[in-house]
């Protein structure tokens, strides 16, 4: 607040309407898909958003109901009770509570930097498959067919497809009318509230149709009151039930958070604290438990509108949430004539905006094992429980980068003949000449316990195929662990047996320094540690056999000229 002024102020409330226009129709459509009245999600754009906003980093992330956060919320919950049960609200609460108090410990000890163990193609398959799961489970209510028993992919399709046939034309109409008033007004009028527009369409072609064509459900009206406190009911049996669900709830609610978050910040140029956000989205959830919301996260939607608006302080959600309070308060009757359909229509666009088709296209090119990684985790999110999905997600990320540290490339190398300065360059990939006694290997990685077995295989390759010197590059080195160093102390002394050295050159001093306080250093010898590749190989030179250099015919180093030549 200190930085607000008569100019920014205006630029907030003006920004916090925007926002309101844009929360409202979400807050319902989102509210659906947690499986909870249109009120609850309007409950958690207020109270959600209002503690966010003051306790968080952004200066412009906007917290509340989202829609892979809704989803998980309802699959979690609907595995500890029915969703039509009476019980499905309180363990909703109860699921909002423990996840909140799981994002501020993280929080409060400083953890912000474990998110970015979680890469953002973990992130973008599973808002893909989160979109289909979304897409899928509002297929009855746009059509108007019963809903089947069971919320997972493949009941529910096949549910559809059984009952296609007695489909409601009703519904179907609404439906499509929502879907093509909202894409029409995004396409033609990018700034207006193109879901909003939507539901409007929706609700006037209900009001229309003949009732020939079948009836039409509505949601209903609003209770029209503001959330009022009551303490969630975290018994012994509920945190059991709940708790591991709670934990992926909190973690995709932080990632989706601070994602935002950093990509908004780009553009502001402001500096994201990760660990205050981890509390401020912690406090918000915590809060929002005892006020009747589920849990919240922030909404790319909301806060891009919210910095496209000029907001510049908190005080815009602020205003956001106080319209959306008196909307509740003042017309709790507007949800009584908008149909099923509309919402589910509109419910169907935010799945497909979901959907990153770009970045998918750009994972599937860049690499495979990003590509695998986007898969599983895809699959993992239609075809096992939400909150398991991510963790499989991200174990595959783990296990892909575990694997590539585990086999360093070691590349050989040979000087470029034709440059004065004579640099190391990757000799298959320039068909460069390599010296048949001394073969040069870039190591490309850390020399740490898991790469230890696979740097010892291409040593060990290089000594059967009778090369006695080899020296390795450690310019790409950055960190060498105890294992690694008792590698290269018992390759050096391999070497030495069999007539030969080992020699290291470009390492860093930090990256050796187990080398060093070990004692490994002496195994190795002092005399095999060089600064450059120059002093390395006019060291080396001295060592090879003078017999073998006699009928050499690379001649790769400048010290080939006073060796004997080729008859």
């Amino acid at each position: 607040m200190r930085r607000a002024d008569r100019s920014s102020l205006r630029a907030d409330a003006l920004a916090g309407l925007t926002g309101a226009i844009l929360a409202l129709p979400q807050g319902v459509a989102y509210a659906a898909i947690a499986g909870l009245p249109p009120e609850y999600g309007l409950y958690t754009a207020i109270v959600t958003a209002i503690v966010a906003a003051l306790f968080g980093s952004s200066r412009h992330l906007v917290s509340g109901p989202a829609a892979p956060i809704s989803i998980v919320v309802a699959s979690v919950a609907a595995s500890a009770v029915p969703a039509d049960s009476a019980a499905y609200l309180s363990y909703v609460l109860a699921l909002t509570c423990l996840a909140g108090v799981f994002q501020l410990v993280l929080g409060l000890a400083r953890l912000g930097v474990l998110v970015n163990f979680i890469s953002h193609t973990v992130v973008v398959g599973f808002t893909a498959g989160a979109a289909f799961l979304i897409a899928a489970s509002q297929l009855p209510s746009l059509l108007g067919t019963p809903h089947p028993d069971s919320a997972a992919l493949i009941p529910t399709l096949m549910a559809v497809a059984r009952d296609a046939g007695d489909f409601n034309p009703a519904c179907a109409a609404v439906g499509g009318v929502t879907l093509l008033c909202a894409v029409l007004v995004r396409r033609l009028r990018p700034h207006w509230p193109a879901l909003l527009a939507g539901m409007a369409g929706g609700a006037a072609a209900a009001a229309v149709l003949p009732a020939s064509l079948g009836a039409i459900p509505m949601v209903g009206a609003m209770g029209g009151t503001l959330p009022t406190p009551s303490v969630p009911p975290l018994s012994l049996e509920t945190v059991r039930t709940l708790t591991p669900g709670a934990l992926a709830l909190g973690l995709i609610g932080l990632i989706e958070a601070l994602a935002i978050a950093r990509a908004i910040s780009l553009r502001s140029g402001q500096r994201i604290d990760a660990n205050q956000e981890f509390i401020g989205q912690g406090l918000s959830n915590i809060a929002g438990s005892f006020f009747s919301c589920y849990a919240g996260s922030g909404s790319f939607t909301r806060s891009a509108a919210n910095y496209e608006a000029g907001a510049r302080t908190p005080l815009a959600t602020i205003v956001a949430a106080a319209v959306v309070a008196l909307v509740l308060v003042a017309a709790p009757g507007a949800t009584a004539y908008l149909p099923t359909p509309a919402v589910a229509a509109v419910v169907l666009l935010i799945a497909w905006n979901l959907v990153e088709i770009g970045q998918i296209r750009q994972i599937l090119r860049a690499d495979r094992g990003e590509t695998a990684v986007l898969l599983v985790t895809f699959l993992a999110t239609l075809f096992l429980a939400l909150e398991f999905a991510v963790y499989v997600g991200v174990l595959t990320s783990l296990v892909l980068f575990l694997a590539r540290a585990a086999t360093p490339r070691l590349v050989p190398v040979a000087p470029v003949p034709t440059r004065a300065e004579r640099p190391l360059r990757n000799a298959a990939r320039r068909g460069l000449d390599e010296c048949p006694q001394m073969r040069i290997l870039r190591v490309d990685g850390a020399l740490f316990f898991g790469a230890v077995e696979h740097t010892a295989r291409v040593l060990a390759g290089e000594r059967a195929a009778g090369r006695r010197h080899v020296m390795l590059v450690g310019s790409a080195v950055n960190f060498v662990d105890v294992a690694g160093a008792e590698l290269l102390a018992g390759e050096a002394e391999a070497f030495r047996r069999e007539g030969g050295s080992l020699a290291l050159c470009s390492f860093k001093d930090p990256a050796l320094s187990a080398v060093t306080r070990g004692g490994y250093l002496e195994r190795i010898g002092e005399e095999n540690v060089f600064r450059s590749p120059d002093d390395a190989i006019a060291a080396l030179f001295d060592r090879l056999d003078p017999e073998i250099c006699r009928h050499c015919r690379a001649r790769i180093f400048t010290e080939c000229a006073r060796a004997p030549g080729p008859e």
